[in-house]
């Protein structure tokens, strides 16, 4: 039976008579469609009304109402095979690096990363491309009556999250993909994301972050990231294999011993990074850096990365073992190696050390916490020579503000503080005050808006006799680089 008839059946159980219309299966042809004032207005209606629900940043731990929304859809997040990925920094690159792979070796593909730089939009994406306005508005108009259901039998109403990734696995089911690649939104374990049971789990080094909601040690946290390694057999269908594997990034041992106690739990294989595989080499080239990667099946030489900085080499090492792991590669039995280094040279990530402008040079960075501000300031003085460098900073509130500004404060000749639309931005006068006790008045500007800020940075990077060696770098959270990104004209990716 069709998902569509299945959920109809199941809405109809409940006295509501529902159209779901025409099926929304696309050629797998990307087709470029126009955008039309019509689309905007209606993605404008329904982002009103995802708003309206529970922020992304508060949880409720439980699976049950995604769970159950899924059942009432007709389960389309058992109609692909999955890569999953959590830690807290770097699942972005790995997830947009895993698809640009699985591409290259001519997989339909289905995406979802969260938070969004511009649109959200961009958060679903097919093929590599974000998925249309009109596309995410029907889709949503399908399943919202199984939402409010939902809702109507609940504690606490679904969360914007929760119907975001509802509405990305609807998508992925429609098109329909082979391999849907998706990031976790926050934690794992109760994660709305973790109603799949991926073929491979990734997770990414894991840090200090959303302690109210994840434990207060790196143990604790580390044990929620890794709740998505699973049996394959908790599914209950008994179809499907059970063969399961989590790649591992280089962890904080607390971390690690966490981690591979999961595993072991349901009976996963785990490949770690320094050990089973890892970056063998990196260097830097003309628009991104050259690398070697030890995979799990062989060395994979010569490979042309278009993204900057020593943690991106690294991520793509992890990137590379997930598609070995998901194609079952291994010794004797290593993936092409022209289609790999296609599948890297097609790498995209907008807003992670992303070049807009040229003179002075100006880079946006989504860095929102220390340690992604402390890889950010490491790839500007691996891959770049600047003898004056000016940051752009706003954080949002519930980010570590101090622990940011320390990091940055060691690459950063002078810092404009400035404060985003965003509800959640702390206030700029606040986050100049926690500044000045880290790079001195002297060094510490303050402007309430971005374009201002943007502008007096460029005046601080061309007040000098360096100009030709004078940068900025707009960073400090993810609505940030979105900003900036919009500012800059640049299209959502």
């Amino acid at each position: 039976m069709a998902d569509e008839e299945f959920g109809r059946i199941r809405l109809e159980e409940h006295g509501i008579t529902l159209n779901l219309g025409e099926s929304h299966e696309k050629n797998p042809e990307v087709v470029h469609r126009e955008v039309t004032d019509a689309d905007r207005e209606a993605l404008a209606r329904v982002q009103a009304e995802l708003n309206s629900r529970w922020p992304e940043t508060k949880i409720d731990p439980s699976l049950e109402r995604i769970e159950k929304l899924m059942d009432y859809l007709g389960h389309p997040e058992k109609t692909f095979k999955s890569i999953h990925v959590a830690g807290t920094n770097g699942k972005t690159s790995v997830v947009r690096m895993v698809e640009s792979l699985l591409r290259a070796f001519h997989r339909r593909t289905g995406r979802t990363t969260s938070p969004h730089l511009q649109s959200v939009t961009e958060r679903i994406a097919i093929d590599g491309e974000p998925i249309h306005p009109a596309d995410f508005v029907a889709i949503y108009d399908e399943i919202i009556p199984f939402v409010e259901l939902v809702d109507r039998d609940s504690e606490h109403p679904m969360s914007t999250f929760e119907v975001l990734i509802a509405i990305a696995y609807s998508a992925f089911a429609d098109a329909p993909v082979d391999v849907a690649v998706v990031e976790v939104g926050l934690g794992g374990r109760w994660d709305a994301t973790n109603v799949i049971s991926s073929d491979v789990a990734v997770v990414m080094p894991v840090g200090m972050d959303h302690t109210d909601y994840l434990g207060d040690t790196l143990a604790e946290i580390a044990g929620e990231k890794a709740g998505i390694i699973k049996s394959r057999w908790d599914t209950g269908d008994l179809l499907a294999p059970p063969d399961n594997v989590a790649i591992v990034a280089e962890q904080e041992p607390e971390a690690m011993e966490v981690i591979l106690e999961r595993a072991i739990s349901v009976d996963a294989a785990v490949a770690r990074a320094g050990r089973e595989f890892g970056l063998a080499a990196a260097g830097i080239a003309v628009g991104g850096q050259m690398i070697n990667i030890r995979g799990l099946a062989g060395d994979y030489d010569e490979i042309f990365l278009p993204l900057a900085g020593e943690h991106q080499a690294h991520n793509a090492a992890l990137a590379l073992a997930a598609v070995e792991a998901m194609f079952g590669a291994g010794p004797g039995r290593p993936l092409d190696i022209e289609t790999v280094r296609r599948g890297f040279a097609e790498a995209t990530s907008p807003g992670r050390l992303e070049r807009v402008r040229s003179t002075p040079a100006t880079f946006l960075d989504a860095a929102h916490n220390p340690h992604g501000a402390a890889a950010l300031g490491a790839a500007l003085e691996r891959d770049y020579d600047f003898a004056r460098l000016i940051g752009v900073v706003g954080v949002l509130g519930d980010k570590d503000a101090a622990g940011i500004l320390k990091e940055l404060e060691k690459r950063l000749d002078e810092v404009v503080v400035t404060q985003t639309t965003s509800p959640r931005a702390l206030d700029v006068y606040d986050l100049a005050e926690i500044a000045r006790d880290i790079f001195g008045d002297e060094r510490v500007h303050t402007v309430e808006d971005l374009p201002g800020a943007y502008d007096l940075a460029v005046e601080l990077a061309e007040d000098a006799d360096i100009q030709s060696g004078s940068a900025v770098v707009i960073t400090g959270s993810v609505v940030t680089a979105g900003e900036a990104r919009a500012l800059f004209g640049k299209d959502p990716q």
